[in-house]
C-alpha cells in the first residue's frame, strides 16, 4: 500500500551538501516556504494517504530503505507541507525526522520518485 508519493522538482543548492555532510535531506512541497529553496528538495504535493510507521519502506529514485524511526511531529509535518527531514542510516532524535537504513544514501534528482509505502 502506497502511504505518501511524490517527485522531487528542485533540487536546492545546499541539500546535496547537506545528504553529504549530514546523511540527512529536508522534504517539502514545492514553492511552499521559497526562504528555504536552496536548503530542501521541493517536490509535488502529495495526499498521505496513512501514517508513515516504523517497518514501512521509502524508496527515492531507485533506492530502497527501510523506515527505523518516525518522529512524533513527521506525519503531521508531511500531511500539512509535505516537509520532513529524511536521515539515512543515522540517529534521529527530532520530532520532524524521518529515519531509514539502506545500503547506500540516495541519488536527489529531478524528477526521481519519493514513496512511502508498506509490503502487506
Amino acid at each position: 500500500m502506497v502511504k505518501y508519493e511524490v517527485k522531487m522538482t528542485s533540487i536546492g543548492k545546499d541539500a546535496v551538501t547537506y545528504l553529504e555532510s549530514n546523511s540527512s535531506f529536508i522534504l517539502m512541497n514545492e514553492k511552499i516556504r521559497p526562504a528555504l529553496k536552496d536548503m530542501v528538495v521541493e517536490h509535488t504535493v502529495g495526499e498521505l494517504a496513512a501514517e508513515i510507521a516504523v517497518g514501512d519502506k521509502l524508496k527515492v529514485g531507485k533506492s530502497e530503505f527501510d523506515v527505523v524511526f518516525v518522529g512524533d511531529a513527521a506525519n503531521k509535518n508531511l500531511r500539512e507541507e509535505g516537509h520532513c527531514t529524511i536521515v539515512v542510516n543515522g540517529e534521529a532524535t527530532m520530532p520532524g525526522q524521518i529515519a531509514v537504513k539502506g545500503p547506500r544514501p540516495p541519488r536527489l534528482r529531478f524528477g526521481n520518485e519519493v514513496k512511502f509505502y508498506t509490503e502487506e
